[in-house]
């Protein structure tokens, strides 16, 4: 019972946080779309890329930084092992991410607008709403990377409290900025890049009140140090992140071959199960601070069953999900304020999606597994099959079936990812993974 207990205390404030994350473009969808319609929508879908890679940034360091605090809390009189001086290293890697991100966006915005497909007028609304969210970098990379760290310090359900206040804040302004004030995305923009700075101001308090103070290593062990991070980093940043490119490429062939219509149809697609997804990933990396703890400490037992509770948990959550959209197919777009052939698009094209729930929680929980226990190899191979299937199929499915094989391509790309999962189970040398008898291996 007290595993049960254990787990549900990491894994229920983590899903949470991973929801209100997701929320931050769904509420700026709400208030854009009904206030200006498809256009708007599109805009933002096509604009959303920039402001997720931002925050993948900031929980990929963040997860980075946070597994190998865990994995090292027995290794406290060693310095080069501090679980300390890894925490310090990893705010140090968030500022330098920030600065870097805002000084290529400031530049970059509206060519990579253009190279995602965006045009006319959703082209000029997607810049106005990116100018604004760089200028906020730091807010978006250090709101998202200080909550795994403060997680992993014991802080869940204050991380989680962090979350909600940056969301509500970016709810009332959206309201205020866009509808009572008619700023458009750049009031969308203000909105989210505002919550995002609330949630990093509460986090600044929470590290500020429990005396974690601020030191850097020697230039050598710091460069370790930031080699670790930046190693697990990369597997977290890309289940942040890759969604964004499937939206890239999405965008990019929904476009050609249905034009504004359909990408307004699959934004609101979008919008209507990112939540879900995210609700996954936070099972995932929920119990990530418990596999990274229990494997550090040689528990092999406990991290199978942290595992398996995190498979059943996210099972089920990906069940109920798929059942309620599914009812509500045909009414979810009025949400978002979309015109009623997008609306019907929308529900002929949703079932295609929901399909893929199943698969996406299994290997979304057995990823977090692999980097949680630094087996990155397979961690990366999961995290980046799917992009790579989607755009092979996008290559050859709509030639076959126009813009059903858009549709028909994402779900078969889930699919495969989901057959690859299994193949990199088998593979893992991680008995961690298949056992519960304890082993020493090579690391992948």
């Amino acid at each position: 019972m007290r595993k049960h207990a254990v787990f549900f205390y990491y894994v229920v404030p983590s899903v949470l946080a991973f929801a209100l994350s997701g929320v931050y473009a769904i509420v700026d969808g709400f208030f854009i779309g009904n206030s200006i319609g498809d256009a708007g929508l599109a805009a933002i879908n096509f604009a959303w890329p920039v402001t997720s890679l931002l925050q993948a940034l900031g929980t990929g360091i963040g997860m980075g930084g946070a597994v190998q605090y865990s994995l090292h809390l027995g290794s406290e009189q060693d310095r080069q092992n501090s679980p300390n001086s890894y925490f310090h290293v990893t705010i140090l890697l968030l500022f330098v991410s920030s600065f870097a991100s805002a000084a290529l966006f400031i530049f970059a915005s509206k060519p990579l607008l253009i190279l995602f497909g965006a045009e006319g007028e959703v082209l000029n609304m997607g810049t106005a709403y990116l100018k604004v969210i760089v200028l906020g970098a730091a807010f978006q990379i250090f709101g998202t990377g200080f909550v795994p760290l403060i997680r992993n310090l014991g802080g869940s359900l204050f991380a989680m409290t962090a979350m909600i206040c940056g969301f509500l804040t970016n709810i009332v302004l959206d309201w205020l900025f866009v509808w009572q004030l008619e700023w458009s995305l750049v009031g969308a923009a203000a909105a989210t890049m505002t919550g995002q700075g609330v949630t990093m101001l509460l986090a600044l308090f929470y590290l500020v009140k429990n005396k974690i103070g601020f030191s850097l290593p020697p230039l050598k062990i710091l460069k370790k140090q930031a080699a670790a991070i930046v190693g697990v980093a990369l597997t977290p940043f890309g289940l942040t992140f890759s969604p964004n490119i499937i939206l890239i490429l999405m965008n990019k062939f929904a476009m050609i071959y249905g034009g504004e219509m359909a990408v307004a149809c699959y934004a609101a697609v979008s919008y209507i199960t990112m939540i879900i997804l995210l609700l996954l990933q936070g099972v995932g990396d929920g119990c990530q601070p418990l596999i990274s703890r229990y494997y550090g400490e040689q528990k092999h037992d406990y991290v199978k069953s942290t595992r398996q509770m995190a498979y059943g948990t996210a099972l089920v959550l990906a069940a109920i999900c798929m059942v309620l959209l599914f009812l509500v197919r045909g009414s979810a777009a009025s949400l978002f304020g979309a015109s009623a052939a997008v609306r019907a698009e929308v529900a002929a094209t949703l079932p295609y999606f929901l399909a893929g729930f199943i698969p996406l929680a299994f290997v979304k929980v057995t990823t977090s597994a692999f980097y949680a226990t630094e087996q990155n190899r397979f961690a990366y191979m999961l995290v980046y099959a799917e992009p790579i299937f989607l755009l092979i199929l996008l290559l050859i499915l709509p030639r076959l079936w126009n813009l059903s094989g858009i549709w028909i391509a994402a779900l078969c790309s889930q699919l495969l990812t989901f057959a690859v999962s299994f193949y990199c189970i088998k593979l893992s040398p991680r008995q961690a993974l298949h056992s519960s008898v304890p082993a020493k291996s090579a690391k992948a």
